[in-house]
């Protein structure tokens, strides 16, 4: 591990066109060398897109390989890198979507989908307003550490264990009207969840956002993380109207609704290699 942090130490020194060429390069190794991940990587693109081509799948999770390589390379710069070069590398769009609803005094959830810039552009709006996340520990002590430390290397996050439920969250959010950065878009199983359309197909979803913004009486300001060219963007959008409402599911579909927009908009970046569809229907085959 120490030899790994080690390169990316030294790779977050070259400029980010040649970190970017040097991505791309290696997703196209990994692309040809991870058969699994290619393989749920498929098996999501043909769910969610059952119109294209096979060789229009085949080449957007080529790209997707990539990206996914240019986020692992990017790390040193997460973990290291001075913050006058986040703000170069990384443009925030419409912050005043967040600030203004701080300034009122209001608190907010950040929903923040799993796109391939989500590190960076983490770190970069956290240079702007404190941050309330979610951790899930790694396995590999020194990994979990060095993820941590690096995720609070501003001293301006709170950072709450998965493991410790939504009243530690919502107090987080209350301290200095910090907003808390969201990520539901991925199959935690079957608690909790609820089987809400994605692309069309049932996927299992937690109803976190419409229940965590009812309990911290937050608005919901969607957040994604692009990429553009060798830089990064981080758009904000309008906080959504009418949000939540007394029904759960129906908000979860809304969710689902504007993050198939966003992956419409930019589709290799999305994170196709997650097992989305893991859980299914009772009585319903399994899709790996």
């Amino acid at each position: 591990m120490k030899l790994a942090f080690a390169l990316l130490w030294l790779i977050r020194l070259l400029p980010m066109p040649v970190i970017a060429r040097l991505g791309d390069l290696l997703g196209l190794l990994a692309y040809l060398l991870a058969g699994e991940r290619r393989r749920v990587g498929l098996i999501n693109l043909s769910l969610c897109f059952p119109e294209w081509s096979e060789a229009k799948r085949r080449r957007v999770l080529r790209h997707h390989f990539g990206m996914m390589m240019r986020l692992l390379l990017e790390y040193g710069i997460v973990w290291w890198s001075s913050p006058e070069r986040l703000r170069r590398l990384v443009r925030v769009k419409n912050l005043h979507y967040l600030t203004e609803l701080r300034d009122r005094g209001e608190d907010v959830i950040l929903f923040y989908p799993h796109f391939t810039g989500f590190e960076l552009c983490a770190l970069r709006l956290n240079l702007e307003v404190p941050l309330v996340s979610v951790y899930s520990h790694q396995k590999n002590p020194a990994l979990d550490r060095q993820i941590y430390r690096g995720r609070n290397r501003f001293n301006r996050a709170f950072i709450v264990s998965r493991q410790e439920g939504l009243r530690p969250i919502v107090k987080a959010m209350r301290a200095e009207h910090s907003p808390f950065l969201y990520l539901p878009d991925q199959d935690f199983g079957p608690r909790d969840s609820l089987f809400v359309d994605f692309f069309g197909v049932k996927a299992a979803t937690v109803p976190g956002l419409s229940r965590i913004s009812k309990l911290a009486r937050a608005k919901v300001v969607p957040a994604i993380a692009r990429r553009v060219g060798s830089t990064l963007e981080l758009e904000l959008y309008p906080a959504w109207d009418n949000f939540p409402t007394d029904d759960a599911e129906a908000d979860t579909r809304r969710m689902n609704a504007f993050l198939e927009a966003r992956i419409l908009e930019t589709p290799e970046q999305y994170f196709w290699l997650h097992k989305r569809f893991k859980t299914r229907p009772q009585s319903e085959a399994r899709f790996y």
